[in-house]
């Protein structure tokens, strides 16, 4: 889950910086409406699975608000990227503990 999470979250983050390569001029205005499409599907997964992903790993709301607002902010999907590994490795950790346990 986690892992699907961090690959919508690269991919939507992608497709933002192509959104506003459009803005500027550096892509051709004719690719607006495909990109738009993709933008905004990626957009709702990325929104569904950030609050699946936050209900699942049990992390507060606040996590889950600034999950959301880095949606919004061009090359904030890089810390959002850190901190999905870091948790990944948490969670291997403490599978790693426990299967070491029984």
């Amino acid at each position: 889950m986690l892992n699907f999470f961090r690959i919508t979250s690269l991919t939507e983050g992608i497709s933002y910086l192509l959104i506003l390569c459009v803005t500027f001029g550096f892509i051709s205005r004719e690719f607006v409406y495909t990109l738009g499409m993709a933008h905004g599907a990626l957009f709702i997964l990325y929104l569904v699975l950030s609050l699946l992903a936050a209900y699942k790993q049990g992390w507060s709301v606040g996590v889950w608000l600034l999950m959301f607002l880095a949606a919004f902010i061009p090359f904030a999907f890089v810390p959002v990227e850190i901190f999905i590994q870091k948790e990944l490795r948490k969670n291997e950790n403490s599978a790693a503990q426990v299967s070491g346990l029984t």
